[in-house]
This record gives C-alpha cells, structure tokens and sequence, in this order.
C-alpha cells in the first residue's frame, strides 16, 4: 500500500473507506486496513507495514481463531493465544522497526 492511502489505516473512517478485511495467520500477515481480522492458528513471526510511518493496526482473532505472536521477528513480545472476538492492539515504531502488541481487555460492567 502506498503510503498515499494512509487514510485506510485512520482511526476515523468514511463509508468510502476499505472495509476490514479477513486473512489468515501466518509467520508473515500483511494487513491493508485499520481493523483486520486474522483467522487460523499459525504463529504470526511478521507483520508487514503497509505504510512506513508510525500507525496502529487492530487485529481482531476470528470464531476459533488461536494464533499467536512470537519476538523472533519485527514483533516486540510474544503473546499466548489469542481469544476470539477480543482485539490485538499493534502499535509500529519506525525507528525500531518493531510492533508493540498488547491484548485488549474487556471488563463486563
């Protein structure tokens, strides 16, 4: 993705934006939206930036999804398997290279 198409990555979308797409894990993912869906069980090793500069990405674990993410790659941490429906948060530092992930948590109220 060029980095001119930045806005499909934007925390503030307009109905003329890509729509969140589903891919599948795998060592590498190349996730084109803001908010991406991951299905599978693979362990993501990479995440390729679709833009070059500093971004968030949402990657939202499909129905039965268990992948993981390990720090053998451009990913700072490994995280245990993933929970369905419950999103990952993958914030890009151009400097380093590398994602920070983390889990978001949800607390019924």
């Amino acid at each position: 993705m060029p980095d001119v198409q930045f806005q499909d990555l934007s925390t503030v979308q307009s109905a003329s934006q890509q729509k969140p797409l589903t891919i599948a894990s795998a060592a590498t993912i190349a996730p084109q939206t803001f908010i991406t869906v991951v299905s599978g069980a693979a362990a993501v090793v990479n995440i390729t930036p679709p833009v070059s500069g500093a971004h968030m990405l949402v990657l939202i674990p499909a129905a039965a999804a268990t992948w993981t993410t390990t720090a053998a790659g451009n990913i700072d941490k490994a995280l245990s398997a993933v929970v369905a429906g419950v999103p990952v948060l993958a914030f890009y530092n151009p400097i380093t290279g590398k994602y920070t992930v983390g889990k978001l948590v949800l607390v019924a109220s």
